[in-house]
């Protein structure tokens, strides 16, 4: 039976008390406190919460904000020294293993859905397949996938990665799966410091 993960309740919890706290009340009925803590959320449940979301004039900040939590949230709780072994590894491995985190919270968020990446020498691919916010009843103009976005931005920044994060092609717009392209000419010998522990 496919259901959400708890990192995904919380951080979408968190997201919409810092972007939009005028609405909290109203998403807390959704996003009962008890149900973050004992289990995982139902598809349901989540389904409707998106489907509200979607409606407010600052979902993609939500979104946003929420993925860049749920990178920053797995990274601190990432055993002290594999965090400081993946800061210390080359530009091209840390690349990878940072791509690896971030497609770790992507099974993390839903467990139908996964993702693969493909590293290029100034840029990488994230491909998500099943996403939980691009599966829409018919496609639409604009792209689904900030939650995406934010996560493998903030995944890369988070060990010394700096980078751009577009989509370049989403379920919900095209019915491929989800593509997120990263751009890492930015990042140099100038901002390869290991990670601290």
């Amino acid at each position: 039976m496919p259901h959400i993960g708890r990192l995904l309740t919380a951080s979408r919890h968190q997201a919409i008390t810092e972007v939009l706290p005028e609405r909290l009340e109203f998403y807390e009925s959704w996003l009962r406190s008890e149900t973050v803590r004992e289990r995982g959320f139902g598809m349901a449940p989540m389904s409707a919460v998106l489907g509200f979301l979607r409606t407010e004039p600052l979902y993609s900040r939500v979104m946003a904000r929420a993925g860049a939590l749920a990178a920053e949230w797995t990274i601190a709780s990432m055993p002290p020294m594999r965090r400081r072994g993946i800061g210390l590894l080359p530009r091209p491995c840390r690349v990878r293993a940072a791509l690896r985190v971030a497609a770790r919270i992507v099974r993390e968020i839903c467990s139908v859905s996964r993702a693969s990446a493909r590293v290029r020498r100034t840029g990488a691919t994230l491909d998500v397949r099943a996403s939980l916010f691009c599966t829409v009843r018919q496609l639409l103009p604009l792209p689904l996938c900030g939650f995406y976005v934010a996560v493998a931005a903030s995944t890369l920044e988070g060990f010394g990665l700096p980078g751009k994060a577009r989509v370049e092609r989403c379920h919900a717009v095209d019915g491929q799966s989800c593509v997120i392209a990263l751009d890492l000419s930015r990042t140099d010998a100038a901002s390869d410091p290991a990670i601290a522990a």
